[in-house]
């Protein structure tokens, strides 16, 4: 009966549990990759045992491959070997698929809950790349990404480090260019305002003006023309 294994189980950190490897592997599709998990010296004699991780709400082991101590089993596609010496879980997979993608546990039998690590395998689609392996001290630089790969990640990460101080620069200029600009704006339309203003008030002053300059002029009219009207 396939063993099921608690979700807690995955979660063990690098350097803490009793199985230690590395977390992520890569390899190109049709090639091979290799990787090492390291167990605690009192695990030496139990069963060890590689599987993929299935099941959604409960994970489980899918197709586990067991070995005991010091053998080495192939089946299909994937070679295990124990090393007690060495302390070591070696697994092999070849004539990777892209579907092979998936979450992996490199595991020790105990009595109750097993101990596990969890590897996350990615199959890149592509020309194959030639075998490479990966231990426990692999760090996230030495991923499993053939050399010239491996040279343009670096690389484009050197260049991202370069360009972040003046890309940090361009922002900070852009952000207080944009504040001036609103500034000023904000400045123009006060100012269009005030002189809109301006422009009504003269015009009611005008019109006022008008009014009362024409006002007496119709009254001496009147004047003038009345002693006219009594003389007639």
């Amino acid at each position: 009966m396939r063993p099921l294994v608690l979700l807690w189980g995955c979660l063990v950190l690098p350097g803490y549990g009793a199985l230690v490897g590395p977390k992520e592997i890569r390899g190109f599709e049709g090639g091979t990759v290799s990787l090492q998990c390291t167990y605690r010296e009192e695990l030496r004699k139990n069963k060890k045992y590689w599987c993929r991780k299935s099941g959604l709400f409960l994970s489980r082991c899918s197709d586990p491959i067991y070995i005991d101590d010091g053998q080495e089993k192939t089946e299909g596609r994937v070679s295990v070997q124990d090393s007690p010496q060495e302390l070591t879980l070696h697994v092999t997979l070849r004539k990777l698929r892209v579907e092979d993608t998936g979450k992996y546990w490199c595991g020790v039998k105990i009595l109750g809950l097993d101990e596990t690590f969890l590897v996350s395998l990615i199959v890149l689609p592509g020309t194959s790349s030639p075998a490479t392996h990966l231990d426990a001290t692999s760090t996230e630089d030495n991923r499993l990404v053939p050399g010239s790969s491996r040279s343009k990640s670096r690389m484009s990460r050197s260049v991202v480090r370069n360009l972040a101080p003046v890309l940090v620069l361009l922002t900070l200029l852009l952000a207080t260019g944009l504040a001036a600009l609103g500034r000023y704006m904000l400045q123009w339309r006060k100012k269009a305002q005030r002189a809109m203003q301006t422009q009504r008030n003269e015009k009611v002053y005008l019109s006022h003006l008008n009014q009362t300059t024409s006002e007496p002029d119709t009254e001496r009219a009147f004047e003038i023309s009345s002693p006219a009207f009594l003389v007639w």
